[in-house]
């Protein structure tokens, strides 16, 4: 009887025990408690925001920040601000089980001093994204969070198989902000138009997304240049750079801002991203 006994209390013990209790190591190498998916989310960061969507928990956001517009449900959230002016109070007060941020977020410590469970995620390169997709499926309790990943190589490589070979090699400039910063070889951006057979004018040597002297630009003379729509003014007048091929052929791409939305968040729109980019090499670059 005694073993039986035994056997009883041992499973009523082990039944006690939170089922979901994990411990996460955010970007950050800070380690989180998670003793059950949250049920009320907090997402700081637009990507992170679509991963959370995309992984089935977008009924669990209480709200976003002023970045976030996707998928267009989360735009009736309250928007608690962005990188610079974080609004603490109105994070405190929704009572969130978990605030996703981004690492160089400036509010991760006062939201830790309140109390609050905190995760920093910042994805940078498609081995992060499938990092991040794996880790936010741990804290979400999602069994297969990599189903996401999955879909995202299979659109990234039906996006290059549609690039047609005069396209392929094609040396490209890939302007992600004024000022100007640049998607270098080592970003997600970067990667993908790696794998759409696309050459990149900056080097894996100068980060993920460097800040670069317009110079370098016209020395390394692109055949093509991606910009976003907000930056793209006055992109033909500045000094020197009416002798870039790209200028002086007009293989220019401007992307809307919904597009430039989709093209920089490192996510689960990537093999979109991936469809967009392949369209601008094929009306640009084939030619």
């Amino acid at each position: 009887m005694l073993p039986m006994l035994r056997f009883l209390v041992a499973l009523l013990f082990a039944a006690a025990l939170p089922a979901h209790a994990v411990d996460i190591k955010d970007d950050l190498g800070q380690v989180t408690q998670i003793s059950a998916p949250p049920q009320r989310i907090v997402s700081l960061l637009p990507s992170l925001t679509e991963t959370v969507c995309e992984l089935g928990a977008c009924a669990k956001l209480v709200g976003v920040d002023r970045y976030s517009n996707f998928p267009a449900s989360v735009n009736a959230l309250p928007k608690l601000g962005g990188m610079d002016d974080t609004n603490v109070e109105m994070i405190a007060a929704l009572k969130p089980d978990v605030v996703f941020v981004a690492v160089s977020s400036r509010v991760a410590e006062r939201l830790q001093a309140l109390g609050m469970k905190v995760i920093a995620l910042e994805p940078r390169s498609y081995k992060d994204v499938q990092r991040v997709l794996n880790i936010m499926g741990q804290v979400l309790g999602v069994a297969d969070a990599q189903r996401v990943w999955r879909y995202i190589e299979a659109g990234v490589a039906a996006a290059a198989s549609s690039v047609p070979a005069s396209a392929r090699g094609v040396r490209v400039y890939y302007e992600v902000a004024s000022g100007i910063w640049a998607a270098g070889e080592s970003s997600f951006m970067g990667e993908t138009l790696s794998k759409l057979g696309a050459g990149n004018i900056i080097p894996a040597s100068l980060g993920p997304f460097p800040k670069i002297n317009p110079e370098f630009v016209v020395k390394a003379n692109p055949a093509l240049i991606m910009i976003g729509q907000r930056g793209s003014e006055g992109l033909t007048q500045r000094p020197g750079w009416d002798r870039i091929d790209a200028i002086k052929r007009g293989r220019i791409c401007i992307f809307k801002p919904e597009e430039g939305d989709i093209l920089a968040r490192p996510g689960p729109r990537m093999a979109e991203a991936a469809q967009i980019m392949a369209r601008c090499l094929r009306e640009k670059a084939a030619s």
